[in-house]
């Protein structure tokens, strides 16, 4: 019989539509239970952290996930499994796990089936972000990217959680890297990972260089930002180059920008290029291949993982962590330690 070793946990819980992840949700105690039939019980010691899904959840303005109130948190958590259910055969106590399924990640144990679960080889943290973001970064580059040894990628928000592993990726490919990032310490560490040239947002004008340094040579790029970073990557797209759309962080007030101009039609027809959106959720067929291929490159030391600096710890630095990343400030993965202060 699985006990459990204490009677409760916590868990962040959205308990009313609001503007913000801090304003709408409230950390709940909650009744700690053996697993039933077919499920695991795990304490999870860190949560990666998604700070424009989880404003965009708290404004239940994620379209591909419906949500009835209230609803708990957070996608993207590793921890070790304490007990499993009747029939379970896959994992033991004391497992290392992964979990990137919503509601799962913000809190302190999950009590779920363990098809929820990846089993990974230690609860060493760089796992949490390589079966995260990192797959994300692969599934992005090949197969909406098709990307190709050897060509010419351009990556925006580059020094972010999924943009450090795109960069080493394509690095990793051959890839002539042209990273997109905001300040001097975040271009020193892009061009760390293996950029061939970086372009600070801050300094330099990011279509100008494109069209001086790039012009219709893209044969990848991939932007999660939108605005003028998109325009500029898709006038400088190579013949039969491919534009994935990974996000939009600059309409995250909910009032993208409307755009008076020719339709995209003639930006792409001519050279055969293609505009394409990324989104990882509705490819999970592809992340155990994507899986294998990354945890190879890391195994090789050709892909590492980079932690932001701030060490946000327990439930209560979720809310700090998530402002963190909106801020635009962090470099690397975000995570924070479930276990507390140290």
């Amino acid at each position: 019989m699985n006990t459990c070793p204490t009677n409760t946990y916590r868990a962040i819980r959205l308990e009313t539509i609001a503007p913000s992840f801090r304003e709408g949700c409230v950390i709940r105690e909650l009744p700690l239970s053996d697993p039933a039939p077919g499920e695991l019980r795990v304490r999870n010691l860190y949560c990666g952290i998604n700070g424009i899904f989880d404003t965009q959840i708290a404004r239940d303005a994620v379209d591909y996930v419906k949500i009835a109130l209230p609803t708990y948190t957070g996608v993207e958590a590793l921890g070790v499994v304490e007990a499993v259910g009747a029939g379970v055969a896959d994992f033991a106590p004391g497992d290392a796990v992964v979990t990137t399924r919503f509601t799962g990640g913000y809190r302190e144990a999950n009590i779920a089936p363990a098809a929820n679960f990846l089993k990974v080889p230690s609860a060493d943290p760089d796992w949490l972000a390589l079966c995260s973001t990192g797959v994300s970064a692969m599934v992005a580059l090949d197969v909406i990217g098709q990307l190709q040894p050897g060509e010419t990628v351009a990556i925006s928000a580059a020094a972010g959680g999924l943009g450090h592993f795109l960069v080493q990726i394509a690095a990793a490919r051959g890839c002539h890297v042209v990273a997109v990032c905001g300040g001097a310490q975040k271009a020193a560490f892009v061009r760390s990972l293996g950029a061939a040239r970086v372009i600070d947002y801050r300094a330099e004008d990011v279509a100008t260089v494109l069209n001086s340094e790039y012009r219709n040579a893209i044969n990848v790029a991939v932007d999660t930002v939108s605005g003028a970073i998109f325009d500029a990557f898709l006038a400088n797209l190579a013949n039969h180059g491919r534009l994935v759309v990974g996000g939009a962080a600059a309409d995250l007030n909910g009032v993208p920008e409307i755009v008076s101009g020719p339709r995209i039609a003639n930006a792409i027809y001519y050279k055969g290029a293609s505009v394409r959106g990324f989104m990882n959720g509705l490819l999970t067929s592809h992340w155990p291949e994507a899986r294998e291929k990354l945890f190879a490159l890391y195994a090789e030391g050709k892909v590492k993982v980079h932690f932001d600096t701030p060490r946000f710890t327990g439930l209560e630095g979720i809310y700090d962590a998530v402002e963190r990343l909106l801020s635009g400030a962090s470099s690397g993965k975000v995570i924070v330690d479930l276990r507390g202060a140290a």
